[in-house]
């Protein structure tokens, strides 16, 4: 019984790892509010409203420690996200 169930949470923290890795980067400069949100830790759905409204204001972002500029993200979620962000899209897209 105790070995199923090893197994079983084995193969669930497997899964799991797979499908963090296999999460594609947001682009932060073309992402919608939503994909924001969904792709972003700790990033809600007013964070991602107020990303995109400064991005409309203020032109593409440059570097991703630019998001600090943004009312409400500080330097801790950028760095928590610094893996998920991207500037531009990846080839072939």
């Amino acid at each position: 019984m105790i070995n199923k169930t090893i197994a079983a949470l084995f193969f669930a923290l497997a899964l799991a790892g797979m499908a963090m890795a296999e999460q594609a980067p947001v682009n932060i400069n073309t992402a919608t509010a939503e994909e924001l949100a969904d792709g972003l830790t700790g990033v809600g759905h007013a964070r991602a409203e107020a990303i995109v409204a400064y991005r409309e204001e203020n032109g593409p972002f440059t570097h991703i420690d630019e998001l600090v500029n943004v009312s409400g993200v500080g330097l801790a979620t950028v760095d928590r996200n610094r893996d998920r962000i991207a500037l531009e899209d990846s080839p072939g897209e």
